[in-house]
């Protein structure tokens, strides 16, 4: 296997994992909001400072795999990550669960922007769209795995059991180190000392270094918030929803999960090949549009059929973007201070994005599924409507893609 294959399989493998983890809480919420005797929105909060623990995993161990290497502090944030999962399982109280959900979320943010750079700094640029895809879909290998486990865990053994899988990223650490070399780009710029003091001491400073530069970054911001809110708002949720308004036991609901992760694998891998071709702005701007109405109509949707069938072309779309963030930042930042800006970017879209679950739990509550659904359809124009605002000149970082 060439370098190029081993930075994909061992980023996929980190997500996949990580992908498992965020939905083990959408499947075990139930039971965790029983045993704790807590509401939907305490229970959505549980997800909120995860995200919270990504934003500042991120931003550590972006700075970190920047100044010392990409494959040493990510097999760090893979040995955190799984330490928290498996704690998890032992919280005796919801204050334990957040404490521990706030571990693996250092770990968690830290892993998917150095991922990211592995693979951005290892294929060339026109192909960066396809192989951040192939990337991307390892969250929903770990959505799939998550309904399997706990389609078969939970009703027997409960939600604790479901948490102590986390010990298997150990594993995964060890095989990581010892198979993966470093980014021969980061030693290549390490070698020509073009990563310098004045760069190791301002990194999150040049995100916001010029106006173009702090817009670039603002804009980015924005449309992963947008992001994360839209999947979290789908995936946490949704499963609960689904149980309650169309009479879907856990089993039910977990092959709905698997419809949506499908839907959701085919528009990731159809986006990659889209924004290679056609460039990341016009990508961008079909899928977030098509989002927006696919998340308002699916508030509609009855019948086994219809669910399943809705939630598989809402995941096509609406989660087939996420395909294109790693490449999209990646792009706008140089060798010395990308995983800082894909880690500091991707994470505060999750850290803001993961107040979702807590909104959309309260609009269940006070209202029904079609205000949360007419809710995750204004977020995508939201994003669309930043989208446009960026400059021409703006995208010029893309022009190797966007010309292909």
């Amino acid at each position: 296997m060439d370098y190029r294959k081993k930075t994909v399989v061992a980023s996929v493998a980190g997500l996949t994992l990580e992908g498992m983890d965020i939905m083990f809480i959408s499947f075990a919420m139930t039971m965790i909001i029983s045993e704790f005797n807590i509401d939907l929105a305490t229970g959505g909060l549980i997800s909120s400072i995860t995200n919270i623990g990504m934003l500042l995993g991120g931003i550590i161990f972006g700075i970190l795999a920047d100044k010392y290497g990409r494959v040493k502090v990510f097999t760090y944030t893979v040995l955190l990550f799984a330490i928290g999962t498996a704690f998890t399982g032992l919280a005796t109280n919801i204050e334990q669960v957040y404490i521990y959900r706030f571990i693996a979320g250092l770990g968690a943010g830290g892993e998917y922007g150095i991922g990211m750079a592995l693979v951005a700094e290892a294929w060339p640029k026109n192909k960066q769209g396809r192989a951040s895809s192939y990337v991307s879909v390892g969250a929903q290998y770990g959505v799939i795995i998550a309904a399997l486990l706990s389609a078969i865990i939970l009703p027997t053994l409960g939600w604790r059991a479901l948490f102590f899988v986390g010990v298997v990223p150990v594993i995964f650490a060890v095989i990581v180190r010892k198979n993966l070399d470093e980014s021969p780009e980061w030693l290549a710029a390490q070698k020509n000392k073009k990563i310098g003091n004045k760069d190791e001491k301002s990194k999150l400073f040049q995100l916001f270094e010029t106006p173009r530069t702090t817009m670039t970054t603002i804009s980015l911001i924005i449309m992963a918030t947008v992001q994360i809110a839209g999947y979290n708002g789908l995936m946490i949720w949704l499963p609960s929803m689904l149980q309650k308004s169309q009479g879907l036991s856990i089993s039910s609901s977990a092959l709905w999960t698997i419809s949506t992760a499908v839907g959701m694998i085919i528009g990731m891998l159809t986006f990659g090949r889209f924004m290679d071709r056609f460039g990341a702005k016009r990508t961008f701007g079909i899928f977030l549009l098509a989002s927006a109405c696919a998340v308002f109509l699916y508030s509609y949707a009855t019948g086994s059929v219809g669910v399943l069938l809705g939630g598989a072309i809402v995941g096509f779309f609406s989660n087939g973007m996420f395909a294109g963030y790693g490449a999209l930042i990646s792009s706008f930042y140089p060798v010395q201070i990308r995983s800082t800006a894909t880690n500091t970017i991707f994470n505060f879209g999750r850290a803001i994005g993961g107040f979702s679950p807590i909104l959309v739990g309260y609009i269940l509550q006070s209202y029904d599924m079609t205000v949360a659904m007419v809710y995750l359809a204004v977020l995508y124009c939201i994003s669309f409507i930043v989208m446009l605002t960026l400059k021409k000149s703006t995208w010029k970082p893309m022009q190797s893609i966007e010309k292909y």
